[in-house]
Parts: structure tokens; C-alpha cells; sequence
């Protein structure tokens, strides 16, 4: 599921990051997951969207938030999101709709390799802010210093 640069700081990024999984209901008839505010996530969702029709090769993201925390799941197909810090990245595989990525506010996201038909899911704590990213990446470095 995690794949990084580095094996021995699995746990050093970042402790709030992590993939939960979600509720699973098995029916013949086809299986149900859901995602409860405050219970599954830590956060209330204040706005959802989802990214899809991605053409091969494109990258998403690119980009931290000050106050925006997320939520991702793989709705259908695949893709990586690269996280990062500021002094290490991570690459996490989503491709399973019973498991999200919770991602906290301050980590620099990129999401791809996204497989054909692929739909993302994201899940967000805010509402939509244009002052709340940073899309210069030393700009957000020097944030993640701090």
C-alpha cells in the first residue's frame, strides 16, 4: 500500500498521515463502504469534489494547504499520491474504495499515474479558499521549515 524512498522512516513523515479503512459491506448483490465526518475522518467536510477523465500522464495537485485538511479515496482504478513535507516525500498507492488517505493541512500533494477510468474522491475540511494553497513549492518549503 505505501511505497517510499526510504523504508526506515515510514513513521518519521508525518504521524497524522495515514490510510484508513472504511467500513465494508459484503452483499452478493455488490458491496457498500461509507464515509462518516467526525467518526471514519477527523475533520467536518465542508466541500467534496472529484477528479476524473484524467488523460495519461497528467498530474494533479501540485500544491499544500495552510488550513485544508483532505480526505482521499479511490472511488475506481488507481493512483498515486506523492506526499510531501518539506524534508521527505512519500508515494501512497490508492486502489481500493474501502481505504482513504487522510492527508492534514501543511503537506505538499500531487496525485498520479492515474489508471484509465480512474475516479478520485476527495474529501475536504474547508471551503473552497484560493488564499489557503500554496503552489510555489519554495514558498512552501520555507513554510514547512517553520
Amino acid at each position: 500500500m505505501v511505497r517510499t524512498k526510504n523504508e526506515n522512516k515510514i513513521q518519521t513523515m508525518n504521524d497524522k498521515i495515514q490510510i484508513i479503512p472504511l467500513p465494508k459491506i459484503v452483499d452478493d448483490r455488490g458491496n457498500l463502504s461509507f464515509i462518516e465526518e467526525k467518526n471514519h475522518i477527523p475533520f467536518e467536510i465542508r466541500r467534496t469534489y472529484w477528479i476524473y477523465d484524467v488523460p495519461g500522464g497528467e498530474t494533479r495537485g501540485g500544491h499544500a494547504y495552510k488550513e485544508n485538511e483532505e480526505f482521499i479515496v479511490a472511488l475506481s482504478g488507481s493512483f498515486d499520491v506523492l506526499l510531501d513535507n518539506g524534508k521527505e516525500q512519500k508515494i501512497y498507492s490508492l486502489n481500493r474504495s474501502y481505504y482513504g488517505l487522510y492527508v492534514p493541512k501543511g503537506i505538499w500533494r500531487q496525485m498520479k499515474n492515474f489508471s484509465t477510468n480512474s475516479l478520485a474522491l476527495v474529501l475536504a475540511s474547508i471551503h473552497f479558499n484560493k488564499a489557503d494553497y500554496i503552489y510555489d513549492y519554495d514558498e512552501f518549503q520555507q513554510t514547512a521549515i517553520q
